[in-house]
């Protein structure tokens, strides 16, 4: 296995608004440790968690990264499974605080590293940071707008899906791959789909390199794949196995699209034509469960809200293209301000903190 084999995202710019489970990735009660990096665009966060995961590369430490939505080059978090730390940015719009002070969580300031003397009233960065915030509150209307119309075909679908059929099989497909045992359940909520000013960006190989066994499902419209995954994520859970939930990054409370178990080494993913997963794997087809002839008279209706959906989340995407460009600006007012070398210093000694201790 390579020591990065997974990459996820931790929040989405979804049709519901902006999501975060970055409270999720990880677990106080199974003694992980967690530093939350506070500090302006242009501090260095993800720079630093960058250096640490090539440091825990150095030393031949296993490392998962976690990607930003809004800008697919940095890092919103580095996870390190093997020390149980992760080390995450907790600046918004995925704000975190401790809740386990000093216990589990700690702060690390990077606003000590600027000279908060040159700032002073600085009316650009107020006017970047509002022209930001614009653009972004534009991106979500036109999310929702597009979750709207996606949520409306889903809707079709299902209610012509043969529903008992599907909960018969996805019994069927538990039966044969997940054992029954007695554990301690627990739940990372992740992505593996996102919606970025780089167009939807997605990591199946996070999912094909780490699991020998892949069950595919092909769904377009997730109507049969969603109950399958509830059902399969349900028995784990009661069974106290330790999952992987991938959510859907458009309606993330409504679908899920993924359920890895590490234990098993065996994933149930939902295919279609813009994330493919490279396996020799058979393919279920949801056209089993469906009554084609009652799709086949929603068909204009189905065609007409797809060519939407894919006009409104290109300009969504183009819309956070132009936010990046702001941001980009604003950094750029931060870093003339920051002492990178005491940055360096620090990133070094606290790299040998974690690895050297």
């Amino acid at each position: 296995m390579k020591n990065c084999d997974s990459k996820y995202f931790l929040a989405a710019n979804s049709c519901e608004g902006f999501l975060s489970f970055f409270g999720s990735c990880y677990n106080p009660k199974d003694n992980w440790r967690c530093y939350i990096i506070k500090g302006g665009p242009g501090t260095g966060k993800s720079s630093f968690m960058k250096k640490i995961a090539k440091y825990a590369a150095s030393k031949n430490e296993k490392y998962i990264l976690c990607p930003c939505s809004s800008d697919p080059q940095s890092l919103d978090a580095v996870i390190l499974p093997n020390k149980k730390t992760v080390i995450l940015d907790g600046t918004a719009p995925h704000t975190i605080d401790p809740i386990y002070p000093a216990v589990c969580e700690e702060i690390l300031n990077f606003g000590q590293f600027w000279d908060s003397s040159k700032i002073g009233k600085n009316n650009q960065i107020i006017d970047i940071t509002d022209q930001n915030k614009a653009l972004h509150r534009s991106v979500s209307k036109y999310l929702n707008a597009a979750g709207q119309i996606m949520l409306d075909s889903y809707k079709i679908a299902l209610s012509y899906t043969k529903k008992l059929e599907v909960k018969s099989f996805a019994d069927k497909l538990i039966k044969k791959h997940i054992p029954h045992k007695n554990g301690t359940p627990y739940e990372w909520v992740r992505f593996i789909e996102g919606i970025t000013p780089e167009g939807i960006i997605s990591y199946p190989e996070t999912v094909t390199e780490q699991c020998e066994n892949i069950i595919v499902i092909s769904d377009k419209y997730r109507a049969c794949s969603n109950i399958i995954m509830n059902e399969i994520r349900s028995f784990c859970l009661i069974n106290g196995y330790e999952i992987i939930t991938l959510k859907n990054p458009f309606l993330p409370s409504v679908i899920t699209d993924h359920i890895i178990i590490p234990e098993l080494s065996i994933a149930f993913v939902t295919e279609d034509n813009n994330l493919l997963f490279a396996t020799p794997a058979r393919r279920i087809h949801s056209r089993r469960f469906t009554s084609n002839k009652q799709l086949h008279n929603s068909a204009c209706r189905l065609k007409l809200n797809r060519k939407i959906i894919n006009s409104l989340i290109t300009t969504a995407t183009q819309t956070l293209s132009e936010a990046k460009a702001v941001h980009d600006k604003l950094e750029k007012q931060y870093i003339s301000l920051m002492n990178y070398s005491e940055l360096e210093a620090y990133t070094n000694n606290f790299c040998k903190m974690l690895y050297e201790e």
